[in-house]
């Protein structure tokens, strides 16, 4: 009897276990068969698609909770919502593993976490994921060598970031030997693609880190696999190009900065025979190296693709892609000395500064929606089951409720007419008391408003009295100067100084425009005289003064300046440009080709370098601010470099005043009513 009760019960075990199983087995199948299909919609990139077979496949059980969250990571990510894919990903790893495929699924959520960690900084984040993905390899045993490779790399990248460099070579060279496994094993070309990709990364994080040494060596592994990838028979050759043209500009990269100046050269020379270097995203990728070669012309070619570059990689103007990109296009500019240009992407980057942290925060509350209303999805299927079996009792307790809210406002409507007819009589009351107050504020601010306007005139005179404004009478002399602010006060300045047959002149700009700038204005007018009164040539006046002039200069300004120092009889010009307009020259005139001095005013310790011209005698001169060259009409039409040269091509105006006046009336015509965008100031010096 007993035995037979234990074959009954061996019976029904080894039943239930076989029920068991095919029940995992049967889940197994239509798992990978929800996993097949979400893939083909991705791969043709129909996310909304995407979106419904996930909700759908949840719904019915196909999927399990690890494999519904791996799945909206991957969605997310695909629609660039990093934010919403980085929590889904964290969701999938928190979900219980029961069997060896959720291990797969769980070694694949953690490399793309531990990426996208690492991508935003997050670097003891991505370090923590990865090393506990790999222990969990080891434990379990299920895991490929691809996964071995990918978390070992991008624990590298981490370790590399934080300055634990022996660990992070330990790591990068496990992660290549998983790679050798791979494509050792493997019967196609895969193995070897995922290697390059691999070694690309490692490549760029020693570069990014400033490793430069380190980086070579990687990158001399990089284009070995390279050629090995060449070699086999199934590779996707449109990768070949692109691969080489990141190789040679990384190399260049790294020789440039080990001071490897020709093989530097060399390699970007190389990285521009691919087609990879002709393409939006190569320009502005070898821009990494014409920026750091101070070839600024160049990169500032470059960067007139950059739109098209961010379009094709489907990135907005973020604040660190505006720190990326933008800045480096506004330093090419200014270097090359395009001020339209640079005036425009300034423009433009302040403009996109306000849109970018205010997109920030609408897509991270959309992206936070998104996942709210998926998980809402959820309960809303729980809900719906609900709903048949609610709705009778619903209905009854809507009735009774609207009932019961009917005879609460026929009471409380009669009270509500006496207290609304009470309280418009004092808001009335209110309304008329504040407008009162308001008359008086009104007279208060007149009053000031008027008393501001007299102070400015009276600033303004002041000003205008420490500039010169009657010019040397002197025979051979023939000088004269105009300054016109763009507010009641400004920042520009000229001045001249006669000391026997010694002339000395100056003309200035300083950043900005109002009191600070006048303020910043007056004191270098100051150091200008008194250093010429101790009859010191121009580049030591500039040193002196900008010595002077950061000291304590905690609101950052700055002036651009040109100082010259003629002597009366010889003719000979000493002069300095600090960071100014090049002035015009000679007949027929042209820009003068001037030292690349910094501002005054910006770094202490600088050494101003002079220039000379043996006589100038005959040879008129003609300086200025950038108040008219881009001087703007209501079009925002720049008065333009080429105009003030066809204007000093006029033989008829033949004194310096002539020339002053003659390009103040251009100029106003030019505005055509507009408000001027900047102080304006003029000066002509012609030794005869």
């Amino acid at each position: 009897m007993n035995k037979a009760i234990q074959l009954i019960i061996l019976t029904l075990c080894v039943s239930l276990t076989m029920a068991s199983c095919q029940k995992a087995k049967n889940r197994e199948i239509r798992s990978a068969r929800a996993d097949s299909v979400i893939f083909a919609a991705g791969a043709v990139m129909d996310y909304d698609r995407m979106q419904v077979l996930i909700d759908s496949f949840a719904k019915t059980g196909d999927l399990n909770e690890m494999d519904v969250n791996r799945w909206r990571g991957v969605l997310t990510y695909r629609q660039k919502q990093f934010n919403a894919s980085e929590k889904y990903y964290r969701q999938a790893l928190e979900s219980e593993v029961k069997t060896s495929q959720d291990q797969k699924n769980y070694n694949k959520c953690a490399r793309r976490l531990s990426e996208l960690l690492l991508v935003r900084g997050d670097y003891e984040g991505a370090l923590k994921v990865a090393v506990h993905a790999v222990k969990r390899i080891d434990e379990t045993k299920i895991g490929s060598d691809i996964d071995y490779a990918i978390l070992l790399n991008n624990i590298g990248c981490c370790q590399l970031n934080l300055g634990r460099d022996q660990e992070a070579k330990v790591s990068f060279e496990n992660a290549r030997q998983h790679y050798v496994n791979r494509w050792t094993t493997d019967t196609t070309s895969r193995g070897f693609q995922e290697a390059v990709l691999g070694t690309v990364y490692t490549s760029q994080a020693y570069i990014n880190t400033r490793r430069y040494a380190d980086a070579i060596y990687w990158i001399d592994r990089t284009e070995m696999l390279l050629d090995k990838y060449r070699q086999c028979a199934d590779a996707r050759t449109e990768y070949f190009d692109e691969y080489q043209g990141r190789i040679e500009v990384m190399r260049a990269v790294a020789m440039e900065s080990l001071d490897s100046t020709a093989k530097a050269a060399e390699a970007y020379r190389r990285f521009q025979q691919t087609a990879y270097s002709k393409t939006a995203a190569g320009r502005i990728n070898g821009n990494d190296y014409l920026m750091l070669a101070k070839r600024y012309q160049e990169a500032a070619a470059n960067y007139s693709y950059l739109d098209k570059a961010l379009d094709e990689w489907g990135t907005d103007l973020s604040l660190d892609n505006i720190q990326l990109y933008m800045l480096p296009k506004y330093m090419a500019n200014e270097k090359i000395g395009r001020k339209d240009s640079t005036l425009k992407i300034g423009q433009r980057i302040i403009l996109m500064l306000d849109s970018a942290i205010s997109g920030q925060k609408i897509n991270a509350t959309a992206e936070l929606a998104t996942i709210y209303d998926t998980q809402g999805k959820e309960a809303e299927i729980a809900q719906k089951e609900m709903k048949l079996t609610q709705q009778r009792l619903w209905s009854t307790g809507i009735a009774l409720v609207l009932l019961i809210v009917f005879f609460l406002i026929y009471t409380l409507h009669k009270r509500k007419s006496a207290q609304k007819l009470a309280e418009a009589h004092g808001r009335l009351e209110d309304a008329h008391a504040k407008l009162q107050v308001a008359y008086d504020q009104l007279e208060e601010t007149t009053q000031i408003k008027e008393r501001i306007q007299s102070e400015l005139r009276i600033a303004r005179d002041i000003q205008r009295s420490m500039v010169p404004n009657a010019f040397p009478d002197r025979e051979g002399i023939d000088m004269y100067a105009a300054m016109t602010p763009a507010k009641e006060i400004g920042g520009d300045l000229y001045g001249y100084m006669l000391q026997g047959d010694e002339l000395y002149f100056c003309l200035g700009d300083v950043a900005g425009k109002g009191v600070p700038a006048s303020l910043f204005m007056a004191q270098a007018n100051r150091m200008f005289r008194t250093l010429s009164s101790e009859h010191m040539k121009p580049a030591a006046i500039a040193t002196r003064m900008n010595n002077a002039l950061t000291e304590n200069n905690d609101q950052g300004m700055f002036v651009t300046m040109f100082m010259g120092l003629v002597d009366l009889k010889t003719g000979h010009l000493d002069y300095c440009n600090a960071g100014h307009n090049p002035p015009v020259i000679g007949y027929p005139p042209e820009f003068m080709e001037v030292e690349s001095n910094a501002p005054i005013g910006l770094w202490p310790g600088l050494e101003f370098v002079g220039e000379t011209i043996e006589n100038i005698k005959g040879v008129p001169l003609f300086l200025y601010s950038d108040g008219l060259n881009e001087a703007e009409n209501k079009e925002q039409v720049q008065f333009s470099d080429e105009r003030i040269l066809e204007i000093l091509s006029d033989q008829s105006l033949d004194s310096a005043k002539k020339v002053v006046l003659r390009l103040m009336d251009e100029v106003n015509k030019h505005r055509d009513g507009a408000d001027p965008n900047d102080d304006l100031t003029m000066l002509c010096l012609k030794i005869n």
